[in-house]
């Protein structure tokens, strides 16, 4: 990790085995705060991971949402989510609205981001301060976004929310005198969304002062792609390829692919800009953050790529990877990422999952980028099937038990481990055509322990002949099925085996097998060990119930419960229990 491009930062960041926690902000709220979790419960959290032994807090992306709530399909790859104000420094002038929007139920109430608003307009109004040196300097320093964005959230409203596409054309096609005209016209709304982002930007700076002071570093997450309803696209509509949407092709946890739907980049004419638009976003992001996790990495080496025009109901499937020449993905990927690494002090990480060509992760151990193993997919799927140990783990990576798209441990443990996904079993079963999934599905599969969409293999096939012999083909053409068997059988015993516990497998994730679990991921050779607050407080048996219900997302579904699970705890309790005392006897144990 030393002779990279990333040396300078791994020496300021220090390249010892650090640990820490994934904390979603919408997830976590202090008895102070109104509706949602801010900025200001940030530095709560702070001292929460510091006295659990940890010195890494990684948050979810914090740009501006759109009406899904999605942190990563967002209106600005710039603009901060006015949601987490604190309006502690408005203190007084929040009326009732704490009693209208309680914070701690068990999902937030996104109506809680119009009632800010409309309360922080008044406040702007009443008190704004448009000669303060801080706030001119701001302006002064955000030029190449911060105008325009402004001008976009007015146009927004002006016309009640409509995506951009939808607007007047003179307003979809920046008419310069259009848009002049009307700039002098709504001046007020105009000058109220640069106010607040000096607000959020004034908040979120503190929260990482105080982050320096307590010795923690700040993780952040820069989403690879930006809502096609953005102000980036409006802005800059040359850098993209509108008449394509992202998404991922089908594999062994989606039958059908995903589709994400915001457009891919036009990277040839993003670099012939030399590169400015992603170095303006690394600069910006720099201001808070000390550690940026580049979202979907892949994707700067070959992305999926689906027409617009395709229906929605065949999700990922009839897409392409860009560029199309597989020849042309090493350079693709590198020339990015160089230009990443070489635009910023901060450590860059990437989110490597998925089906990866091995230019990517080539690239990212000699850039000195750490991937990430989550533990469930950390294999050797080829010819043992079975799970690598601690020794195993790749030095340069974040070792994990879950990451925000996936379930919690406990839930996967309970639900998914020693499982195939229902949908692409079926799907491979109509590839084949001559196997009915009706007529062998109640040879292969217990249903009483089949649960949210997971078929679970039944104990007695208990060998590929008996697979094939049900199935009723030849080895040679069941390659996929028994791919998928050999990787998902008996899955449950075999990880039960490395974490070495006492007595017959058990169903249930207790806190012993959880904490047994997080000790493999903490004795790995992995220089970071992050773990969603999830899971590290399923040590607290503060969770009721199915753990499957406690999800921050599930792709491809929108859902109301998706980016808006929050915890059963305050962060004032969360400091005053004793799980803080366990965990960092976890770690102390593991990672000193």
């Amino acid at each position: 990790m030393v002779d990279n491009l990333s040396k300078k930062k791994w020496e300021r960041i220090g390249s010892v085995r650090r640990a820490g926690v994934l904390a979603p902000l919408f997830s976590i709220y202090s008895e102070d705060s109104i509706g949602i979790g801010d900025f200001a419960d940030l530095k709560l959290l702070i001292n929460w991971t510091n006295q659990a032994a940890n010195t890494i807090v990684q948050l979810l992306p914090l740009n501006e949402v759109g009406p899904l709530f999605c942190p990563y399909d967002s209106l600005s790859s710039f603009a901060l989510e006015p949601m987490y104000l604190s309006l502690r420094p408005f203190a007084g002038k929040t009326g009732d609205l704490k009693k209208k929007f309680p914070a701690g139920k068990s999902y937030v109430d996104y109506g809680i981001k119009k009632a800010k608003l409309d309360l922080l307009r008044e406040i702007y109004l009443k008190e704004k301060n448009l000669k303060a040196p801080a706030f001119q300097k701001f302006q002064k320093e955000n030029t190449y976004w911060l105008d325009d964005f402004a001008i976009f959230q007015a146009l927004k409203n002006y016309h009640q929310g409509r995506p951009w596409y939808e607007w007047e054309d003179k307003y979809r096609r920046r008419d310069a005198a259009a848009l002049e005209d009307f700039r002098q016209a709504h001046k007020e709304e105009i000058g109220f969304v640069l106010w607040l982002q000096w607000q959020l930007y004034e908040q979120l700076r503190g929260a990482r002062a105080y982050a320096r002071e307590q010795k923690v570093w700040l993780k952040g997450d820069l989403p690879i792609l930006v809502s096609r309803d953005s102000a980036d696209v409006w802005q800059h509509p040359e850098f993209f390829k509108l008449e394509f949407a992202a998404g991922a092709p089908p594999d062994m946890y989606a039958a059908l692919g995903q589709r994400w739907g915001m457009p891919t980049y036009h990277w040839e004419r993003i670099a012939a800009d030399g590169y400015r638009y992603l170095k303006e976003k690394l600069r910006y992001a720099q201001n808070f953050y000390d550690i940026l996790r580049i979202d979907h990495v892949v994707g700067l080496f070959r992305i999926w790529s689906i027409p617009v025009n395709e229906p929605l109901e065949n999700k990922g499937l009839n897409g392409f990877f860009d560029p199309r020449d597989e020849k042309e993905w090493e350079r693709h990927g590198r020339q990015i990422l160089s230009v990443i690494v070489n635009s910023t002090d901060m450590l860059i990480a990437a989110e490597d999952l998925g089906v990866i060509p091995a230019a990517c992760p080539n690239a990212l151990e000699e850039f000195g980028i750490p991937g990430n193993d989550v533990q469930r997919w950390v294999k050797e799927w080829k010819i043992k099937h079975d799970f690598l140990g601690p020794a195993d783990y790749r030095k340069l990576s974040v070792a994990m038990l879950s990451t925000h798209d996936t379930t919690n441990w406990p839930a996967w443990w309970e639900n998914e481990a020693g499982t195939v996904d229902a949908g692409l079993f079926m799907r491979k079963c109509g590839d084949h055509r001559q196997i009915n999934f009706n007529q062998v599905k109640d040879k292969l599969f217990d249903h009483r322990r089949s649960k949210h969409g997971r078929l679970r293999w039944l104990n007695n096939v208990n060998s590929v002949d008996k697979l094939v012999a049900i199935l009723g083909k030849n080895k040679e053409e069941l390659k996929d099925f028994i791919d998928l068997y050999e990787n998902s059988y008996r899955e449950k015993e075999k990880l039960w085996l490395q974490m070495k516990l006492k007595g017959p497998m058990r169903e249930k994730a207790g806190s012993e097998i959880l904490k047994a679990a997080l000790k493999i991921t903490l004795d790995s050779r992995a220089v970071f060990c992050i773990q969603s607050l999830i899971d590290w407080l399923y040590l607290a048996d503060i969770f009721k119930g199915e753990p499957y219900q406690y999800r921050i997302n599930t792709p491809g579904t929108i859902s109301d419960k998706n980016w808006s699970l929050t915890l059963p705890l305050s962060l004032e309790a969360l400091l005053k229990h004793r799980v803080c005392k366990d965990i960092r006897q976890l770690i102390t144990k593991t990672r000193s």
